[in-house]
């Protein structure tokens, strides 16, 4: 074999081993990270409250944004989905769920371009787009690009709320009484797990950060 010949050889078995080494390297790494997210799954878990919810495809709706643009659920195929309930004149726990909202948010970073945040509306004396927009200004949501309170008629609202089990007691006056659920849906419009948020407010980081622990276990 010539000086050349060999000198190919082993310039080419040094590129393998970089790259075996690299392969060995990037899987350990990429188990690891593995590894951290199912970690912080299982402490976001027991801290939402969170039930799995066994491939159940999540009911559509078609309603209207707080831009005044018709919206259905199906239209976020292909995305993760964030779904809650909120009184657009809440003054307990709605606030702190969009504050949580918007902190998940920036903890996702780029990847929140794969995560819809989506509120329905649970109240029917302010179910004007005015209303949902109104307090997407308020909590600091209309900044964020991926995020959505719908409104409709009161026929419509209630068909929604009846979908997903929200119970609702009206309220001219004041706040509305109505459950808080926190539904995840994934890419193909399944709901795959359900939480109950609080109305602690020392608590909007913990939940945040449980926010995007469910979403990642779900890419």
């Amino acid at each position: 074999m010539g000086t050349r010949s060999a000198r190919k050889l082993v310039l080419w078995g040094a590129v393998i081993i970089v790259v075996v080494v690299g392969v060995i390297i990037g899987t350990y790494a990429w188990n690891q990270q593995r590894a951290r997210q199912v970690a912080a799954f299982a402490a976001s878990a027991q801290l939402m409250g969170l039930t799995q919810i066994p491939n159940q495809p999540a009911p559509d709706m078609n309603l209207i944004d707080q831009n005044g643009n018709r919206v259905s659920l199906s239209s976020f195929r292909g995305k993760i989905v964030v779904l809650e309930f909120m009184d657009p004149v809440c003054t307990d726990i709605c606030p702190i769920v969009s504050a949580e909202f918007v902190r998940a948010n920036q903890l996702l970073g780029s990847r929140s371009r794969g995560v819809v945040f989506v509120a329905v509306n649970v109240n029917q004396y302010h179910e004007s787009v005015a209303d949902v927009k109104k307090f997407s200004n308020q909590h600091g949501l209309s900044k964020l690009n991926n995020w959505y309170f719908l409104t409709g008629s009161t026929s419509q609202l209630q068909k929604v709320w009846k979908d997903y089990n929200i119970y609702v007691k009206p309220n001219p006056t004041g706040d509305v009484q109505h459950s808080s659920f926190m539904y995840f849906i994934d890419r193909n419009g399944n709901e795959q797990a359900l939480a109950n948020p609080d109305n602690n407010p020392s608590q909007v980081e913990p939940w945040a950060k449980g926010i995007v622990a469910v979403t990642l276990q779900m890419v």
